[in-house]
C-alpha cells in the first residue's frame, strides 16, 4: 500500500506545479502594467510645408510701414506689388482653356485693368491716411518737446511720401495703359493666346488623316 501511495504523490506533484503557474498568471492579470508613451517608439515630425509644395504657398508681403509689431500693415504698397507680380499669363492660359472665345479676351482685358486700378485706389487712401495721422502725431508731440520720436515720425512721412510718389508714377502710367499697366495686360493676352494654341495643337495638329 505505500508503494501505491508513493506513486500517487509522484503524479500529483506535475499537476500542482502547473496550477501554481496557473495561479501565479492569474494574478498577475490584475496588475496595472506603468503605460508606455507613444514617443518611446515613434519620432514625431513637426508638420511643415515640404519643399515639393513650397510653391503651393505664398508668403504675406512684408510691410515697410508698420515695424513694430511685425505685422502687415493694410492695403499698403505690397499689396499693389503683389497684384503686379502675379503670373498674368498663367491666367489667361487657364483662361482660355476654361472659355476659348476670342470675344472674352477684351473683356478680361478690362476686368484686369479694372483690378489695377481698384488696387492702387486701395493704396493711396491707405496712404493719404497715414500722412495725415502722422502729421498729427507731428504736432501733438512737437508740442510735448519729444523730439526723438518728432523725428521717427518725420521719417515715417518721409517713408510714405516716397511711396506715394512711386504710386502717382504707377496711376498715371495705368490712366496712359503704359508702364506695369501695359505689361500685365501684354502678359494676359500672351497667355490667352498660348491657350488657344494648345488647344488647337492637342484637338486639331496632332490627328493624323
Amino acid at each position: 500500500m505505500n508503494v501505491f501511495k508513493l506513486f500517487k504523490r509522484q503524479e500529483k506533484q506535475p499537476f500542482a506545479a502547473e496550477t501554481n503557474e496557473i495561479l501565479l498568471n492569474s494574478d498577475t492579470e490584475g496588475i496595472l502594467l506603468p503605460e508606455i508613451k507613444e514617443d518611446v517608439f515613434i519620432e514625431h515630425i513637426a508638420n511643415k510645408p515640404s519643399e515639393n509644395n513650397s510653391h503651393f504657398f505664398t508668403e504675406s508681403p512684408t510691410s515697410q510701414m508698420d515695424n513694430t509689431t511685425n505685422s502687415v500693415a493694410d492695403n499698403n504698397i505690397a499689396l499693389l506689388y503683389a497684384f503686379l507680380d502675379r503670373n498674368h499669363e498663367a491666367k489667361g492660359y487657364d483662361d482660355a482653356l476654361l472659355n476659348p472665345d476670342s470675344s472674352h479676351l477684351a473683356q478680361n482685358l478690362d476686368a484686369l485693368k479694372n483690378d489695377l486700378v481698384r488696387t492702387i485706389n486701395k493704396v493711396k487712401t491707405f496712404y493719404e491716411d497715414f500722412i495725415q495721422e502722422t502729421e498729427y502725431h507731428i504736432l501733438s508731440r512737437g508740442r510735448s518737446g519729444m523730439v526723438d520720436i518728432v523725428e521717427e515720425l518725420e521719417m515715417k512721412k518721409s517713408i510714405a511720401a516716397g511711396h506715394m510718389a512711386k504710386l502717382t508714377v504707377i496711376e498715371d502710367n495705368t490712366a496712359k495703359g503704359e508702364g506695369d499697366c501695359k505689361g500685365i495686360l501684354l502678359s494676359y493676352t500672351r497667355g490667352f493666346k498660348n491657350g488657344l494654341a494648345a488647344i488647337s495643337h492637342h484637338n486639331i495638329l496632332i490627328k493624323r488623316f
